[in-house]
C-alpha cells in the first residue's frame, strides 16, 4: 500500500535533484523505479498466496513475475552499495574527488547494474513450470550451488562493501572539524539508514539460503532428508522472503525523504495541496450557495 505512492514521490523528488546536479539522485532515481516495477506485481503476488502458493496465473506470468522479484532483490542491494561508495568517495576523500564525481559516470554505473542483473538472472526464464512458480521444493544440486553464489556474490561481497565504507565514513565525521554538526547528523543518518535496510531486510532471507544449501551438502543430496528439512523451514523461508520486499517501502521512507532537499519539496507538495484544497473548498461552497439562492423563491 505505501510502496507506490512512497516511490512515486521519490522518484520525482530524486529526478528534480538529479537535474539540478546530485549525482546520488540519480541512484535513488534508479532505485525508486525498480522497486516501481516490483510493486506493479504485487497484486500477482497477493493471487498467488490467496491461492494457498499455487500459481494459476499461467507460466509466462510466473516467470515474469519472478523474474521482476530477484531482478528487483539484487538491483536494490546494488545500488545500496552505489550509495555507500558515493558517499564514502564524498566524505572520505572530499579533496580528491570534488570535481570529480560526475552524473554521466552514475548513469553509466547504473545501466551496468541494471544490465549485469538482468542477464544474470534471465535463466529464470527457462524455469520449470510448476504449480508453486518459482518455490523450488525439493532442492537440487543446481539449486544449492546457485544458492551458495547468490550468499556468496549477492550478499556477502555487498556486505563487506557497505561495512567498509559506512565505518570510514563514520571514522571520517568524527575527526572532520570542517563539518557543521548539522552536517555530520546528515551523514550519519544516510550510513545508518543504509546500513539498516541491507541488514534488516536481506540478512535473514540469504541466510535462509545459505543454511538450505549447507542442509543439502550435510545430508549429501538425500532427497528425502532435504525435503523433510525444507518443510520445516517452510515457514521461516516465506516470512523472511516477505521481509526482502520491506525494502521497497523502507528506501524511500528512510533515505530520500530525510535529506534536506526531500524535505522541503514535500513541503512545498503540502502547501500547494492545501492551498489548492482550500480553493477547491471554497468554489464547492460558493456553488452551493449559488444553487440554494436560483432554487429559493423571489
Amino acid at each position: 500500500m505505501l510502496g507506490l505512492p512512497a516511490n512515486c514521490l521519490t522518484a520525482w523528488l530524486t529526478l528534480l535533484q538529479a537535474r539540478q546536479g546530485h549525482v546520488l539522485a540519480v541512484y535513488l532515481f534508479c532505485l525508486a523505479l525498480c522497486e516501481l516495477l516490483y510493486t506493479s506485481t504485487l497484486p500477482l503476488w497477493v493471487v498467488y498466496i490467496q491461492n494457498g502458493h499455487r500459481w494459476l496465473l499461467g507460466p509466462r506470468a510466473c516467470k515474469v513475475t519472478a523474474y521482476v522479484f530477484f531482478c528487483n532483490l539484487y538491483v536494490s542491494i546494488l545500488f545500496l552499495c552505489c550509495v555507500s561508495c558515493d558517499r564514502f568517495l564524498a566524505v572520505v576523500y572530499a579533496l580528491e574527488t570534488r570535481g570529480r564525481r560526475h552524473q554521466k559516470t552514475a548513469i553509466l554505473v547504473s545501466v551496468s547494474v541494471f544490465v549485469f542483473v538482468g542477464l544474470v538472472h534471465y535463466p529464470v526464464f527457462q524455469m520449470e513450470e510448476k504449480e508453486t512458480c518459482f518455490e523450488t521444493l525439493p532442492m537440487d544440486r543446481e539449486i544449492a550451488g546457485y544458492y551458495y553464489t547468490r550468499f556468496a556474490v549477492g550478499f556477502a561481497i555487498p556486505l563487506s562493501v557497505i561495512v567498509f565504507t559506512n565505518e570510514r565514513i563514520f571514522r571520517s565525521i568524527k575527526m572532520s572539524t570542517g563539518l557543521s554538526a548539522a552536517q555530520k547528523a546528515k551523514v550519519k543518518h544516510l550510513a545508518v539508514a543504509v546500513v539498516a535496510i541491507f541488514l534488516l531486510c536481506f540478512t535473514p532471507y540469504h541466510l535462509v539460503l545459505l543454511v538450505k544449501a549447507i542442509a543439502f551438502s550435510y545430508y549429501k543430496g538425500d532427497r528425502g532428508l532435504v525435503c523433510t528439512f525444507e518443510i520445516k523451514l517452510y515457514t521461516v523461508s516465506v516470512v523472511f522472503l516477505s521481509l526482502a520486499t520491506v525494502n521497497s517501502v523502507a528506501d524511500p521512507i528512510i533515505y530520500v525523504l530525510a535529506t534536506k532537499v526531500s524535505r522541503q519539496e514535500v513541503s512545498r507538495i503540502h502547501k500547494g495541496w492545501k492551498k489548492w484544497s482550500m480553493k477547491t473548498d471554497v468554489a464547492k461552497l460558493t456553488y452551493s450557495k449559488d444553487s440554494q439562492e436560483a432554487r429559493s423563491p423571489t
